[in-house]
């Protein structure tokens, strides 16, 4: 039975791999260029992993950043969203929470592609509902690159690696960094749009070979546009109207970067002003469920993201699966 108690930010912190890769060090390999890479995603670089950095790696530098940020090293549960897994059993939550020296806290991951985020927030806010966990580290990291066809020019240029993790802390709903109304949903009947085909029980089960490009990630650009500017847009409305919010009320937008051209649609759409927009694609590229806290900590860090501001969130990823929320930025020590 719910306690009525709001899940609260407390702490925020996020990691990105050292190594960059810029347009020109694609463009050296791929049929593709600067300027083609540019103008239709609107990045100019992204940092990728090194060979045998996983996902869990990630996840660990920014859970110890978050962690900081929130003055308190103890939580009651662990919660990673990724679709990049280190390993397809077990999850990979568990072992961050060992190698972040939380005990045995219940851990668990979180799979729904670049809405990861906004369903791990759904996650934490419930167990903190619920009483099983007065503070949860929500942590979303990605080695989108490890999945990703390194020849395919469509899918290499976009995605990149890094994490983002918040630390959320049972609260009032009325007071800053609580969430406010969450907005998801979901249409498995358009999986096909962003899927990776192979590795799970049923190709396992057909007792057939997989070609090995079925290994890799595949998402259809133009219908995804389509059904990701229309759903973030939807789901944002409602987020404010639920929140109480009129869409020229909303300090900043931070949407799940996922190319410049949807970012600028579904802004233009909701009519929110470039001023009051974040983004950093341009520098670190489509990091899938990491996006959002990856870029609400570099605001933080910047002096973009201040108390008091009211915030708009929103995603949208594979499943297909999409999701907004609200939340009145809180003020928080960084550690970036």
């Amino acid at each position: 039975m719910s306690t009525g108690r709001a899940a609260v930010v407390t702490g925020i912190g996020s990691y990105v791999p050292p190594n960059v890769v810029t347009n020109e060090d694609l463009s050296a390999r791929l049929d593709t260029s600067d300027a083609w890479i540019r103008s239709r995603t609107g990045i100019a670089e992204r940092y990728v992993v090194s060979p045998g950095t996983s996902t869990s790696d990630l996840a660990v530098e920014a859970g110890l950043r978050a962690l900081k940020s929130a003055g308190d090293q103890e939580v009651g549960a662990v919660v990673l969203a990724t679709t990049t897994p280190d390993q397809p059993c077990p999850a990979t939550a568990p072992q961050v929470a060992a190698r972040l020296g939380l005990g045995r806290v219940p851990a668990f991951d979180v799979a729904a592609v670049c809405s990861g985020f906004l369903y791990g927030l759904a996650s934490a806010a419930g167990l903190v509902a619920a009483g099983i966990a007065d503070r949860v580290l929500l942590i979303a990291a990605d080695a989108f690159t490890t999945i990703v066809n390194p020849e395919d020019r469509t899918t290499a240029v976009i995605f990149a690696d890094g994490a983002g993790a918040v630390v959320l802390r049972a609260g009032s709903p009325d007071e800053p960094g609580a969430l406010g109304p969450l907005v998801l949903g979901s249409d498995g009947e358009l999986s096909h749009l962003i899927e990776v085909p192979a590795g799970g029980s049923r190709t396992r089960s057909a007792g057939r070979p997989v070609a090995p490009e079925d290994h890799y990630f595949r998402m259809l650009g133009r219908d995804t546009y389509r059904h990701a500017v229309e759903h973030m847009t939807a789901a944002s409305t409602e987020a404010a109207e639920r929140a109480g919010w009129r869409l020229d009320e909303v300090d900043r937008f931070v949407a799940h970067q996922a190319n410049a051209r949807i970012l600028e649609a579904v802004s233009d759409r909701l009519g929110i002003p470039a001023e009051r927009r974040l983004s950093n694609i341009a520098r670190v590229g489509n990091t899938g469920a990491a996006s959002i806290p990856l870029l609400l900590a570099e605001a933080t860090a910047e002096g973009r993201l201040t108390a008091g501001h009211r915030v708009l969130l929103t995603a949208f990823g594979g499943g297909l699966s999409w999701g907004a929320a609200t939340l009145v930025w809180p003020g928080l020590q960084t550690t970036e």
